[in-house]
């Protein structure tokens, strides 16, 4: 039997690209890639050089070679916004196997230069091939185009099953953008930094503008620039780095579906069986964990996602926000950089949630660039979920500060 690769290797380091949010002079995917692993390597101490394993959904090789990065190995799963859950995951097998001692998991998207470029030099490729089996036989042909209309099947049916309402998945925003206001890099901090920025309350949320019933303006993601990287060191080096190392104690994978009209139940996603198995290697959990980064692509992204997390019971998932729960000071906190609803979201939200789990974990969450006094939580310990696709993908990880 292979050994159980719970707590094999940490989180050592994590760092953003030069600039994130609305890049207005535009940029490209490579371009905030390579600034994410420089900064990244440049936290930890380490040239790009002594990386040994390269986890990226896009390019792995290009930027080893820009880096002078020779690895030993190289993974480019790819599978949307869970990819670097995903990543990290494969980073933890491949040194648990002595194969490798330290990855780079690293992000680049550019997704708001993306509109403004037509997609040139944004690493993704388009949507409209009319021979994608989605396109010809999935929800295109019933006129439901694009992430919101797809989204919006899984509101309408929670609030069908389970009797939720629109007030209940709005407080989800609203409790988001609490934690925006805590971080300057924010987009929506404060007017300063958007005209829309600053504090939001659950009636804004419900006075913003439709987009596909039922989902309003603020229900969904933002559409940004960002890069991101974070090293994965095996335990013996990870005690070796000037950082604090933030432990990987479990991980899990799963997909359920790929077009949404194949989705089995709206209300239900594979995080049920991906947490299931980071749970089991952990040891440990939903009652043992303290904080939580949800994907938030959508509110009733974050809501189902609670649920299948065992954060909370069926049909109940936006309560986890509710009562100041998840919110600065909260029992529980959820999305402490503010989330892709009010933070950043280029398109793939997975690698925000690393870096800011590993910032609150690692004790670096208050450093007044990426957080101000009273972002910064007492949590031990996180349950780390991205998904991607139409909810049809699921990565999570379960991390702590204790060995």
């Amino acid at each position: 039997m292979p050994s159980n690769p719970s707590m094999s290797a940490a989180i050592v380091a994590a760092a953003e690209s030069d600039k994130i949010g609305y890049i207005e002079e535009g940029t490209t995917a490579l371009q905030l890639h390579i600034e994410a692993i420089r900064n990244v390597c440049d936290a930890a101490g380490i040239k790009p050089n002594e990386i040994e394993g390269v986890f990226s959904p896009s390019h792995s090789n290009l930027l080893a070679e820009y880096l002078g990065i020779h690895p030993k190995y190289i993974d480019t799963t790819a599978v949307g916004g869970c990819s670097f859950q995903m990543h990290v995951h494969h980073a933890l097998a491949a040194i648990n196997s002595g194969i490798i001692d330290i990855a780079v998991v690293s992000h680049g998207e550019a997704g708001y230069s993306a509109r403004k470029n037509q997609g040139n030099g944004t690493l993704r490729g388009g949507a409209g091939d009319p021979w994608i089996p989605s396109n010809q036989f999935g929800t295109g042909i019933y006129g439901a185009w694009g992430a919101p209309s797809h989204y919006s099947h899984a509101l309408t049916r929670h609030m069908h099953e389970w009797g939720s309402t629109k007030e209940d998945f709005a407080q989800i925003a609203a409790v988001t953008r609490e934690w925006a206001t805590l971080n300057p890099r924010a987009v929506m901090h404060s007017k300063e930094t958007h005209p829309n920025g600053g504090p939001i309350t659950v009636q804004d949320v419900l006075d913003s503008r439709m987009i596909v019933w039922p989902l309003n303006l603020l229900d969904i993601c933002l559409v940004t620039d960002h890069g991101g990287a974070v090293l994965i060191a095996s335990a013996e080096k990870a005690r070796s780095f000037k950082t604090s190392p933030v432990w990987i104690a479990g991980a899990g994978e799963s997909q359920s579906h790929q077009d949404i009209m194949a989705m089995g139940d709206f209300t239900a996603t594979s995080a049920a069986a991906s947490s299931a198995t980071a749970y089991t290697m952990a040891g440990m959990g939903p009652n043992d964990m303290e904080m939580g980064m949800i994907y938030d692509s959508f509110t009733v992204t974050a809501g189902i996602t609670a649920e299948m997390l065992g954060l909370t019971p069926r049909g109940e998932g936006p309560s986890l926000w509710a009562n100041g729960n998840a919110s600065p000071g909260g029992k529980f906190p959820v999305n402490t950089n503010g989330g892709g609803l009010s933070f950043s979201h280029s398109g793939m939200y997975g690698m925000m949630l690393l870096i800011e789990a590993y910032r609150q974990l690692s004790g670096t969450a208050e450093d007044g660039i990426h957080g101000l006094p009273g972002k910064q939580t007492n949590a031990k310990s996180a349950i780390v979920n991205g998904t991607g696709g139409a909810l049809s993908v699921t990565g999570t990880l379960v991390l702590t500060s204790d060995v």
